[in-house]
């Protein structure tokens, strides 16, 4: 059985540490400000994710490019030219086109090197929560499952990967066509706060509200407890958009009101970032849903 090498792209949002932890390689996607373009990877080498929320709350506008066909031939190919299969697990083909760029380039790659496995998984997820898919998919490997086997997992329980999450400003979301401008303006006036979830087409969708921040962070604690499956044996993870204090403190209410097992928090990178804005923050786990 040949070895193979699990490939993501940095809308993961997983720390340095938990991309050596797992062994993925992970494809830098881009941003723009103004006339500079910034890549989008674990390290934040070119702007850390605090400058980048500094920038956003000072009036910065943030778009954001997907992966192109050739940068997933080149990467992927000299993988194969390596020794290796590659199984690509990548954002939601909800939100980007990114999944179809990986898609094509696959296609190509298999005529070229026919003795080779390419595998593309699109994961229906963003952020973490496609990072702990990815997560998982390393354990998976790491016990010793073959390429078929890892992505058959990943494909019968990607839809019990929990995405919910509640985001601060409304207006980030009216820029991105998620709400209406005059739900944005109420919105904004009344400190509503919308609880959002990623469905099981990948789409951001709105399926509830909450009255200030505190309500809409103990909806989203309340909903592990709802949705969660064995939770004292998980391992959950949180993004946070420049709130790290407040994530902490869901953190441990996590573990001690189920007993979590651990917990991840890190940033929500500066590509998803663009669309949610400032102190957005996510939790992610297994559930008997979505």
């Amino acid at each position: 059985m040949r070895e193979y090498k699990i490939l993501t792209d940095s809308t993961t949002d997983l720390s340095p540490q938990l991309v050596a932890q797992t062994g993925v390689t992970v494809l830098p996607m881009t941003y723009t400000i103004g006339e500079k373009s910034y890549r989008n990877d674990p390290e934040e080498t070119d702007l850390s994710s605090g400058d980048f929320y500094d920038m956003l709350r000072g009036g910065a506008m943030s778009t954001t490019s997907q992966i192109n066909v050739e940068t997933f031939r080149e990467v992927a190919g000299k993988m194969a030219r390596d020794g290796f299969d590659v199984l690509y697990v990548g954002f939601s083909s909800g939100l980007s086109g990114t999944f179809n760029s990986a898609r094509i380039a696959f296609e190509d790659l298999s005529a070229e090197y026919p003795e080779h496995k390419f595998l593309a998984v699109d994961s229906l997820c963003a952020s973490m929560g496609e990072g702990l898919l990815v997560y998982h998919a390393a354990q998976q490997q790491k016990a010793g499952r073959s390429i078929e086997e890892t992505a058959r997992w990943l494909e019968e329980n990607k839809l019990h990967l929990a995405h919910w999450f509640t985001v601060d400003d409304l207006n980030y979301l009216k820029k991105g066509g998620r709400v209406s401008a005059a739900t944005a303006l109420v919105g904004t006036m009344l400190s509503i706060k919308p609880i959002m979830h990623t469905s099981d087409e990948g789409k951001l969708t709105v399926v509830g509200k909450a009255r200030g921040r505190k309500s809409s962070l103990n909806t989203l604690i309340d909903t592990v407890g709802r949705l969660g499956i064995n939770l004292q044996d998980q391992v959950m993870f949180i993004c946070q958009a420049d709130c790290q204090a407040e994530a902490e403190t869901v953190a441990a209410q996590l573990k001690q009101r189920y007993g979590v097992k651990e917990v991840y928090i890190n940033y929500i990178g500066p590509v998803i970032g663009s669309h949610t804005g400032p102190n957005t923050m996510g939790l992610f786990f297994v559930g008997t849903e979505r």
